[in-house]
């Protein structure tokens, strides 16, 4: 059981099992004919960033792999699996291959090329146990997998042994000429691509000798690349997308763009032929967003009939932890005053459908996109709702609205956030008190954090004699952290101490049970489940109406009889 993070914030994508089944085929490989015939390997080039630009065969496609792969930074968020989110289907393996380095320095003995280099090989050996095991493997690629794509390098390692095939998407050049509304080339003109990472000299000289161009891989190559378009008389003509065709689209003159605000996602434009029409000046796109039943979505235009002369605004709400009774009066208004609602799919699927209302679902991995879209539709008028479970500020998804409206573009946007009943004080109440003094919530999560600080933060709070209500205790792909939990308490609690195990509380499935802490077996928890660990003062009793468990308030002080706090 969770807040909000907790039915899913993660995204380890191999179990146990399939590093079993993946290291079987791979030794299969290596040393006698498999069994089965080989998986086909495809390319599944996505488009630049709006789901509804993904081609027909490429959705078909994922939707039909037995593997969905895709790379990510260190961070965990890979902008291509939220593209594709749409299409996947429930059951489907994933491999998330995170980049060791990006930008960063390695102590790698061959530098950064030697830890990519090792990366890579390592990515190919994984992918090719799945080939072999008979399983096709779709692996993502944002905009077109052969250019300037991760793509490419599994490509090159495994396409001389298993069957590949690559389905073209569309380029990020062409969704930033879409988004500038102006040709970018026209009869003999030739179009220059160019990666910002070329020297400024070079840079410089090419601009001067083509009609058009497009400067990609911008970021932090930023400051040269305004150079190069300066030196090179082209300044003035140049114009900067960032996020093309996604909700965070923005149009500017390049001249304009300040040197810290420009992620990788963007490209530099310098058409071709002289603009004839108004150019859409930092103009936000059209937002598409997923519709809770279907694959298709909502544009902007759309989105925007209807909506009150009142300003937009988002609330942040939470639901409770799973009973409708659960639910305050103040977070019914503010869900019945929206006029589009944003959350995972399993939330939403928790409130009414309303005439006229807009529900934006969305995959449970993609909190920061979800906080931008909510700002988006705000700053165009919509009253949004951002639903969350239990509370909204417990591991939910009012931290990623409130860091996500720190950006400056979200200024001018109002965000509240309604409370609502955690999961750990419904689990609490149905056996008692447990909770009843001083007590610290952990998430078991390591997605965010690494496992190390968890584990310090678990000693920290057992040392210091307080009960825990542990959040996202495990999952389907990670298993093991709910039995090195237990023996990292035990270091500082009896055997003895009670704990208790909520499973779906408020919710069809609802089950409670108190076991001791040496007895706490691992296989027995599972995602949907809320852990207490009780202090030294926690009793367990047996009474007619079952287990009743309590966190006393009173500590023996020295030299002096037990005294309740102040």
């Amino acid at each position: 059981m969770t807040d909000d993070m907790g039915a899913g914030a993660e995204h380890k994508a191999r179990t146990a099992a399939q590093q079993r089944d993946t290291g079987a085929a791979a030794h299969t490989t290596a040393g006698a004919e498999s069994p089965t015939a080989p998986g086909k390997l495809w390319g599944v080039g996505l488009g630049p960033g709006d789901p509804e630009l993904v081609t027909v065969k490429a959705a078909r496609v994922i939707a039909e792999a037995d593997v969905i792969a895709f790379h990510s930074a260190r961070h965990g968020r890979s902008i291509s699996r939220g593209i594709a989110a749409p299409y996947m289907r429930a059951g489907q393996l994933e491999e998330h291959l995170v980049y060791p380095v990006t930008t960063e320095t390695t102590d790698h003995p061959g530098g950064y090329q030697g830890a990519i280099d090792e990366f890579y090989e390592q990515a190919a050996q994984l992918l090719a146990g799945h080939l072999a095991a008979g399983r096709s493997v779709a692996l993502l690629a944002a905009g077109d997998p052969l250019f300037y794509s991760s793509y490419m390098h599994m490509h090159r390692r495994l396409a001389d042994r298993f069957e590949a095939e690559v389905i073209p998407g569309i380029t990020s050049v062409s969704a930033a000429s879409a988004a500038l509304g102006t040709p970018l080339v026209e009869g003999e003109q030739v179009l220059t691509v160019l990666p910002g990472t070329m020297p400024v000299e070079e840079l410089t000289r090419r601009l001067r000798d083509t009609e058009a161009a497009a400067i990609m891989k911008l970021g932090r190559t930023y400051p040269t690349v305004r150079q190069a378009l300066s030196d090179s008389g082209r300044l003035a003509d140049a114009y900067y997308v960032e996020r093309a065709s996604s909700t965070r689209q923005r149009v500017l003159r390049a001249a304009e763009v300040a040197d810290a605000d420009v992620p990788y996602f963007s490209i530099t434009l310098v058409p071709g032929p002289t603009p004839t029409t108004p150019l859409p000046h930092a103009k936000p796109a059209a937002a598409r967003h997923e519709s809770p039943d279907t694959h298709s979505f909502v544009s902007a235009g759309q989105a925007d009939e209807g909506i009150a002369d009142r300003p937009g605004q988002v609330v942040v709400v939470g639901l409770g932890p799973g009973a409708a009774e659960w639910t305050t009066t103040e977070v019914h208004e503010a869900l019945a005053d929206a006029t589009d609602l944003v959350g995972y799919t399993t939330y939403l699927n928790r409130v009414p459908v309303r005439p006229g209302q807009r529900r934006h679902a969305s995959d449970n991995r993609v909190e920061s996109e979800r906080a931008a879209m909510a700002l988006d539709l705000a700053r165009r008028g919509a009253r949004v709702a951002v639903v969350s479970s239990g509370d909204p500020g417990v591991f939910a998804m009012a931290a990623a609205v409130l860091e996500e409206a720190a950006d400056p573009q979200w200024r001018d946007v109002p965000v509240r956030v309604l409370p609502g009943l955690t999961a750990a004080n419904a689990v609490a109440s149905r056996v008692g008190a447990p909770l009843g003094h001083d007590y610290a919530m952990i998430s078991l999560s390591d997605r965010l954090k690494p496992w190390e600080v968890v584990a310090q933060r678990l000693s920290a709070v057992a040392a210091a004699d307080m009960a825990i209500a542990v959040y996202n205790p495990a999952s389907s792909q990670r298993t093991w952290q709910v039995g090195a939990m237990r023996d990292l308490l035990l270091e500082h609690r009896k055997p003895d101490t009670p704990v208790v195990l909520g499973r779906d509380v408020g919710g069809p499935t609802e089950s409670v049970r108190v076991v001791s802490l040496g007895d706490l077996d691992p296989a027995e928890v599972d995602m949907r489940t809320l852990l207490i660990i009780g202090a030294s003062t926690t009793t367990a009793q047996e009474t007619d109406q079952g287990v009743r468990v309590y966190t006393s308030r009173r500590y023996a002080r020295s030299g002096d009889a037990a005294a309740p706090d102040a």
